[in-house]
């Protein structure tokens, strides 16, 4: 097998494991089932090991195979930079900036981030691809190279990143509009009394979220956690009047949700860029560093 043959195979693999099924990867990559399949077993054959256990109705990964993916996404990454660098170069193609972002960050600021990294190579008209991902997500995509540069959520696990300052966005709670505490004029943690928090899942950056919670315990509360799944969830569950929650997004007049001003220091939302080690990404760290710190509510 040539070595493009077998970077083509490792394409294969990455689709594979990232699916978790065979039809989605095949989708993904444009292709029918029946030849990923193949192109899977012979890549095994090649490496002498097993990537991929096919026992379930979801495809999962044998130890080998997780052992090697990790090293799999970065050779194909730096195949399409080495691709999009040489076309570049040639004329064909403009650079591309692949950047991603926590799905806490508001629309405003993710805009705001956009312009910063277009401006960075203004003379080359960069494309820039966004990624909105859980903070776990976003540093293993930053370490095998799949993202150029991330913000991310602190305090969270790093390791063979390089970190920026970090920076502090504003939050706010959020309630259901007929409850007590949206018309308190000096809201109180017991307030909260008889409503759930709700939360994103801990595996998205179980540091930041054990910290968030610890500090509503700190405060006397401990309330039953319920997961959201973004803002649009989020919002939803509170209007139900089941629960309530923190948000980045400034007040806004929203039927059934009403924003409460409560520990503005202690909620604030606190992120910091992330880039390889070593890689041209810090200038784009820098320029996301700029448009954060200024962000104003």
């Amino acid at each position: 097998m040539v070595s493009m043959d077998l970077l083509r195979h490792l394409k294969f693999f990455v689709a594979v494991a990232e699916e978790g099924h065979f039809g989605n990867a095949a989708t993904r990559l444009g292709m029918t089932q029946p030849p990923l399949s193949q192109g899977v077993r012979r890549l095994e054959d090649r490496l002498g090991s097993v990537l991929v256990d096919r026992g379930g109705r979801r495809i999962g990964l044998t130890d080998a195979g997780r052992q090697l993916l990790p090293r799999a996404r970065l050779l194909v990454a730096d195949a399409a930079r080495f691709e999009d660098e040489a076309l570049r170069i040639a004329g064909g193609r403009h650079s591309v900036v692949r950047w991603g972002t926590t799905p806490s960050i508001t629309d405003a600021v993710v805009l705001e981030c956009i312009g910063a990294l277009v401006a960075v190579d203004s003379e080359g008209e960069p494309k820039v691809e966004t990624t909105t991902a859980a903070t776990a997500d976003l540093v293993e995509s930053v370490t095998s190279g799949l993202l150029d540069v991330a913000v991310i959520e602190h305090p969270a696990l790093l390791t063979d990143v390089a970190s920026g300052p970090v920076l502090q966005l504003r939050r706010w709670v959020i309630v259901p509009s007929g409850h007590p505490v949206a018309s308190a004029k000096r809201p109180q943690a017991r307030m909260f009394r008889g409503l759930a928090l709700s939360t994103g899942q801990r595996s998205d950056n179980p540091a930041a979220h054990d910290l968030f919670v610890d500090g509503w315990r700190a405060r006397g509360l401990d309330p039953e956690l319920i997961v959201s799944n973004g803002s649009r969830e989020l919002l939803a569950q509170v209007a139900a009047g089941r629960c309530f929650g923190v948000t980045a997004r400034p007040p806004a007049s929203m039927p059934g949700v009403a924003w409460v001003e409560f520990a503005p220091d202690a909620l604030a939302l606190r992120v910091r860029t992330i880039c390889r080690r070593g890689s041209d990404a810090a200038l784009l760290a820098r320029a996301l560093d700029r448009v954060i710190g200024g962000a104003r509510p």
